[in-house]
C-alpha cells in the first residue's frame, strides 16, 4: 500500500489550514507529522511528495483569495507603480532560487534533522526581529521592503524556515508594525503559492498521474481549503498585536521532539 492514503492526505489537509494562518512553518508539518507516525514517508516519490506539499498550500491559497476577498480588493484598489515593484521584489529571488535549487535543496536538506535546525533558526529570527519598534504601517512599503521580503521567502525554502515567520520577521526588522506585518507577509505568499502549484501542475502532468493519484491530491487540497477557510480566525489572533515569541517557542518545543526522536532512534540501532 502505498503512504500517501487519500485518507492520510485529508488528516495533513487538515493540518495545513492552521499551520499556513500561523508562523509556525506548515512545510516542516507536513514532513514531521508523517515520519512521527511512521507512514514510510520516504518511499513517496520526492516530486509526488513536493507535488502534494504544493496542491496543499494552493488549496489553502484558493480559501484566503476567499476568506480575504474585501482586503483583498481594498489593496488591488490602491495598486500602483510603488507596490508593483514591491510584489515584484518580493517574487523574483524566491522564484530563481526555487527554480534553480530546489532539486537540491529537497535532496540535502528535508530530513527531520534539518527542519528541526530550520524551526530553531526561524525562531530565532522572530524573536529577534520582533523586538525592533513599530514605527510604519499602511502604505509605507518601499522597493527595498519588497526585496528584503523576497530574500526571506527565499530563504523559507529551507525546511522548517516557514514562510510566513521568514517574512513576518523581515517585515518587523523594517519596522512594521504588527499588522501590517502580517498583511504584508500574506500579500507577498499568495504570487509565490500560485506561481509553485502551476509549475509543479505542468511537471505532474508532463509525467503523468493515475487516477488513484489525483484523487488522492484532490482530497488533500479540499480538505486544506476546508481547513484554511475555516481557521479565517487565526490571521485576526496574530494581528492583535501579538508577540512572536509563543508561535517560536512552540516551534522551538517541536524541534526538541524531533530531536529526543532521533536520539532514541540512533540508540535503538
Amino acid at each position: 500500500m502505498t503512504p500517501l492514503t487519500q485518507p492520510r492526505a485529508v488528516v495533513l489537509g487538515l493540518v495545513q489550514g492552521p499551520a499556513e494562518l500561523l508562523p509556525v512553518s506548515s512545510s516542516a508539518h507536513l514532513n514531521l507529522i508523517p515520519w512521527l507516525a511512521r507512514w514510510d514517508w520516504d518511499r513517496i516519490d520526492p516530486e509526488i511528495r513536493k507535488s502534494f506539499e504544493v496542491i496543499l498550500h494552493a488549496g489553502a491559497a484558493a480559501a484566503l483569495l476567499i476568506g480575504q476577498r474585501r482586503v483583498i480588493a481594498d489593496e488591488l484598489r490602491e495598486f500602483d507603480l510603488r507596490r508593483a515593484a514591491v510584489l515584484a521584489l518580493s517574487f523574483a529571488p524566491p522564484a530563481v532560487a526555487g527554480y534553480t535549487l530546489e532539486r537540491q535543496i529537497e535532496q540535502r536538506l528535508g530530513g527531520p534533522g534539518s527542519i528541526a535546525a530550520g524551526l530553531v533558526a526561524g525562531s530565532a529570527a522572530m524573536v529577534a526581529a520582533d523586538r525592533r519598534p513599530q514605527e510604519r504601517g499602511h502604505g509605507e512599503a518601499t522597493a527595498l521592503d519588497g526585496l528584503a521580503l523576497g530574500v526571506a521567502q527565499a530563504a523559507a525554502l529551507i525546511p522548517g524556515v516557514s514562510r510566513n515567520g521568514a517574512t513576518l520577521a523581515a517585515a518587523r526588522w523594517r519596522r512594521f508594525t504588527r499588522q501590517h506585518s502580517n498583511m504584508l507577509s500574506r500579500t507577498v505568499a499568495l504570487p509565490i503559492i500560485v506561481g509553485a502549484a502551476l509549475l509543479k501542475g505542468v511537471r505532474l502532468r508532463h509525467r503523468g498521474a493515475g487516477a488513484e493519484l489525483r484523487g488522492t491530491l484532490a482530497a488533500g487540497a479540499a480538505a486544506s481549503f476546508a481547513s484554511t477557510l475555516a481557521s479565517q480566525r487565526l490571521i485576526m489572533l496574530v494581528e492583535r498585536d501579538r508577540a512572536l515569541w509563543p508561535y517560536a517557542a512552540y516551534r522551538s518545543a517541536l524541534a526538541a521532539v524531533v530531536v529526543v526522536r532521533l536520539l532514541a532512534n540512533m540508540e535503538s540501532e
